[in-house]
């Protein structure tokens, strides 16, 4: 018996993509951290926030890659002149990648209170019917 993939289904013509982003988004980092929360704030609008206590702006990048939202962290290693009797608070970087269906776009990003929110919005679009012509051959 062979198994039926979703790119190798007869009906799902052009799915092979839909296959890889499977694949790559189980590949993504499961790591704990940073924490985050994902939250629909209305039907068509999404709010992903990080807990990013101990970073800035400077130290954060949002990027969007082949429809994939990527948020690093990375903060500056100023220690050098510090010195620490103990060091309980870790100042890792991170990097916390998102997958992004069709048609979601990403809105603002805002930094408040030690916590990294980054909106989405979902873009209506309307459906297309062609009409395709017949030849002779």
């Amino acid at each position: 018996m062979t198994k039926l993939t979703l790119g190798s289904h007869p009906y799902l013509l052009g799915f092979e993509q839909l296959e890889r982003l499977l694949e790559r988004s189980a590949k993504s980092g499961n790591e704990g951290y940073p924490p985050f929360n994902i939250e629909q704030t209305s039907p068509n609008s999404y709010r992903i926030t990080l807990a990013v206590a101990g970073f800035s702006e400077d130290d954060l990048s949002i990027t969007v890659e082949d429809r994939q939202l990527v948020i690093r962290g990375r903060q500056a290693d100023g220690s050098a002149e510090r010195v620490f009797l103990h060091r309980g608070i870790a100042a890792r970087q991170f990097q916390r990648s998102f997958v992004l269906a069709d048609g979601v776009e990403v809105g603002e990003a805002i930094m408040e209170n030690g916590l990294l929110h980054v909106d989405l919005r979902r873009i209506e679009a309307e459906p297309v019917v062609q009409r395709v012509r017949i030849t002779r051959g």
